[in-house]
C-alpha cells in the first residue's frame, strides 16, 4: 500500500555539505536544516565556516557542526573523513559541493589555473566520496544513502566565460556520479548530480563584475537572459536536495540535472 505521509521528509537525516560556508552550499545546509537533518559544513576557511555553523544553527534552531579542510588534497579529505568519523556512526546524505574556478583566456591559461580547478572539483569529490564509504553503507543498511555532487551547466554546455577547467571539471564530475553510480547502486548508495545555472553567488559575481558582492547588486539584469527571467533562488536548490535525499527522489539514480530555469532545456 502507498504510503506518502513522509514522502519529502528528511528529518533526523546526518548530512555533509562540502563548500558549505556560503553559496550554493549554504542554500542547500539551509534547506536541509530547515527540514530537521543535522547538517556538517566544510569549507577551506576555517572562521567563514564556524560563522556560517553558528548562525545557520541559531536561525533554524538545529544541529550545524562546522568541520573546516582543503578537499583539495587527499589528505585532507582524509582529515574531514576521520573527524566526521569520530563524530558519527553513519551519514546519510553527502554533498559534493566544494568547488573552484579560473578565468583566463585562452593562450594565457596557467597550469596552475588548471590543476586548482581539477584538484578541488574531480580529485576532492572522488577521494572524500571514497573515504565516506564506511560511513554511507552504515546509513544505507536502514534506508538508501544519498550522494548529491554538485556540477554545472557549464559541463553540460559551452561557458560565456574563460574558464576552461571549470567546465571540463563539471563534466567530469557528472560522467563521475554515473560512474560511482554504476558501482554503488547495488549496495543502496545513490547518486546524483545537480548541474545548476545562475545563482547569486559569490563565484558568479566575480564573473559578472560584481566583485564577490552577493547583496545589494543587480541580479534582475543577470537574470533578464534567462529563459525564466531570474537567477535561482536557495529555496530552487535546496528543494531539489532535498528532494532527492528523500523518499520521493529513490528511484533517480546516476541522473545529472540541469538547475538553470531552462537555459539547457530551451537552448
Amino acid at each position: 500500500m502507498s504510503d506518502f505521509t513522509n514522502l519529502f521528509s528528511i528529518e533526523g537525516k546526518v548530512a555533509l555539505v562540502t563548500g558549505g560556508s556560503r553559496g550554493i552550499g549554504e542554500m542547500i545546509a539551509a534547506g536541509f536544516l530547515a527540514k530537521g537533518a543535522k547538517v556538517y559544513i566544510s569549507s577551506r576557511k576555517a572562521d567563514a565556516c564556524e560563522e556560517t555553523a553558528q548562525r545557520l544553527s541559531q536561525k533554524y534552531g538545529a544541529t550545524c557542526v562546522a568541520l573546516p579542510a582543503d578537499l583539495s588534497t587527499v589528505a585532507g579529505c582524509d582529515s574531514l573523513a576521520q573527524r566526521l568519523s569520530e563524530a558519527e556512526e553513519k551519514l546519510d546524505i553527502l554533498v559534493n559541493n566544494a568547488g573552484a574556478s579560473w578565468g583566463a583566456p585562452l593562450g594565457e591559461f596557467p597550469e596552475q589555473g588548471w590543476d586548482k580547478v581539477m584538484d578541488t572539483n574531480v580529485k576532492g569529490v572522488f577521494f572524500l566520496t571514497q573515504r565516506l564509504l564506511p560511513l554511507l553503507r552504515a546509513a544505507a543498511r536502514e534506508t538508501p544513502a544519498r550522494v548529491i555532487n554538485i556540477g554545472s551547466i557549464d559541463g553540460l554546455k559551452s561557458s560565456q566565460f574563460d574558464a576552461f577547467s571549470y567546465g571540463a571539471s563539471k563534466a567530469a564530475v557528472h560522467h563521475l556520479t554515473r560512474f560511482l553510480a554504476t558501482h554503488l547502486t547495488g549496495e543502496r548508495i545513490l547518486f546524483n548530480a545537480i548541474a545548476p545555472g545562475p545563482f547569486p553567488t559569490w563565484m558568479l559575481s566575480t564573473g559578472v563584475g560584481f566583485g564577490g558582492e552577493t547583496e545589494d547588486v543587480d541580479w534582475d539584469s543577470v537574470g533578464k537572459g534567462n529563459p525564466s527571467g531570474r537567477v535561482g533562488t536557495a529555496e530552487d536548490v535546496a528543494g531539489l536536495a532535498i528532494f532527492l535525499s528523500s523518499r520521493a527522489g529513490e528511484y533517480v539514480v546516476g541522473q545529472t540535472i540541469a538547475l538553470d530555469g531552462g537555459i539547457v532545456g530551451t537552448a
